[in-house]
């Protein structure tokens, strides 16, 4: 199996812990800063896996203007998607629209042509196609909400949010993925390890500074409750930077809206979680969804 595949794995299941160590956050403070807690207390892990590849011999690349560029776009887009799909929450067909915001493996596809010229196989597009609908199905399992309602709902406001939430996550994993791979010109050799390491430091760092600032003028009650459970905070920030680190590194080496692909599994991981901790038992149009997005990651991988 290629090595962008395990990492990618291994980043799904971080992201799976991550969500839930967040969840709790969310019992003692605001969204805003439940959502900082990751960049925030994610950063200093980052600059220390910086530090520990340049101390192990991988040299430091130095960042252009295209770096800088595409580093911006995707971090700034990241926030900006976030914050959407939270937004979701605040509309009663809320499901609607987070569906709908899975479409963000077939967004990256169109946004890694545009910006990169990089072309899907055949074989790519029935396995995006195939794990979109997987996860759409699944995001709507526990509503009263059929597949043509789900359909004929794509004017309504709610998918608007979720379209455009889907839209700027894929432009943040190809923004992600361009600036990475900007570094490698400056660089003796390609190092994606250290290219998703600076790129990630770079990011998460940038991230901080623009929430920081947002919480100090618009939330600075959130400051305390955020200090208040700083224990649980940094565990979050260790797991975050944890699971960023694997999601660079395999956009480095592979297209956006291939790992985008293989990181549905995180549903999968989700289920796992439910049924043999939560004792909750799945749907069966939640058990289609899994079977769809493990029916794409192989037709993927296969094809």
């Amino acid at each position: 199996m290629e090595t962008w595949v395990l990492i990618t794995v291994a980043a799904a299941f971080l992201q799976n812990v991550r969500s839930a160590m967040q969840k709790h956050l969310k019992g003692v403070m605001g969204t805003t800063g439940a959502t900082f807690v990751r960049f925030g207390f994610g950063l200093p892990f980052a600059l220390f896996y910086l530090a520990f590849l340049w101390r192990s011999g991988h040299a430091l690349p130095v960042p252009d203007g295209t770096f800088l560029l595409w580093a911006a776009v995707g971090g700034l887009a990241q926030i900006a998607a976030t914050f959407l799909l939270v937004h979701l929450f605040s509309f009663r067909n809320f499901a609607v629209g987070t569906a709908y915001s899975r479409t963000e493996p077939a967004q990256a596809a169109l946004f890694g042509l545009l910006f990169l010229g990089e072309k899907a196989s055949p074989g790519a597009v029935v396995a995006i196609a195939i794990s979109v609908v997987g996860v759409m199905l699944i995001s709507v399992a526990r509503t009263t909400l059929s597949i043509r309602s789900l359909i004929t709902s794509v004017f309504s406001r709610t998918a608007g949010n979720g379209l455009l939430s889907g839209t700027l996550f894929g432009l943040s994993a190809v923004s992600y993925r361009s600036a990475s791979l900007a570094l490698a010109p400056s660089l003796p050799a390609p190092d994606y390890l250290m290219q998703a390491g600076f790129t990630l430091s770079f990011v998460i760092l940038m991230q901080t500074l623009a929430m920081l600032a947002w919480i100090v003028l618009r939330e600075p009650d959130e400051l305390g409750r955020i200090g208040g459970a700083w224990k649980p905070a940094a565990l979050v920030g260790f797991v975050g930077a944890s699971a960023s680190f694997g999601w660079f590194s395999a956009m480095t080496l592979q297209q956006a809206a291939m790992v985008k692909v293989v990181a549905q599994v995180e549903m999968l991981f989700t289920f796992a979680s439910s049924f043999f901790v939560f004792r909750e038992w799945i749907t069966r149009l939640e058990l289609i969804g899994c079977l769809l997005i493990v029916l794409g990651v192989v037709t993927l991988l296969v094809l």
